[in-house]
């Protein structure tokens, strides 16, 4: 069973995939939007989950560092329920502590220049809560 991990920021969208076997992840894109225009983002994730025949999306979830959820945690809550809406895939949240920071610092130790880094950063964070997820579910 193949998913789709995203990482939500509020002007871009990190897409990441599972194989088909749903082992690893991979880099799949980072898609633009507007200032909070999270209706053309979740558009573009239904898109995607037909394309690649997915019905399960492992979504970031933004906590604080002492596990307090905020304003970036219930804008999660309500792209989940909208994709659940408008669509028979299935939303699983992933706490996304940490991850950005775990990308830049591999992307630094990997000597990625700055302007790839940033870049790629979105859709890598979303690598690591999709592989951090399959990892969880393989246990």
């Amino acid at each position: 069973m193949k998913y789709i991990g995203l990482d939500l920021g509020s002007r871009t969208l990190g897409v990441a995939i599972s194989d088909e076997m749903g082992i690893l992840a991979r880099a799949y894109d980072t898609f633009r939007f507007r200032d909070d225009d999270y209706d053309k983002a979740i558009s573009y994730t239904i898109d995607v989950c037909k394309k690649e025949n997915v019905n399960t999306i492992v979504l970031g979830l933004p906590k604080h560092m002492n596990g307090d959820e905020g304003i970036r945690a219930q804008i999660s809550f309500d792209f989940k329920a909208k994709i659940e809406e408008l669509s028979n895939i299935k939303v699983i949240l992933m706490d996304e502590r940490l991850t950005t920071v775990i990308v830049d610092k591999a992307m630094i130790e990997a000597n990625v220049r700055r302007k790839d880094r940033h870049q790629k950063k979105d859709e890598m964070a979303a690598v690591v809560i999709l592989q951090n997820y399959l990892d969880k579910k393989s246990f």
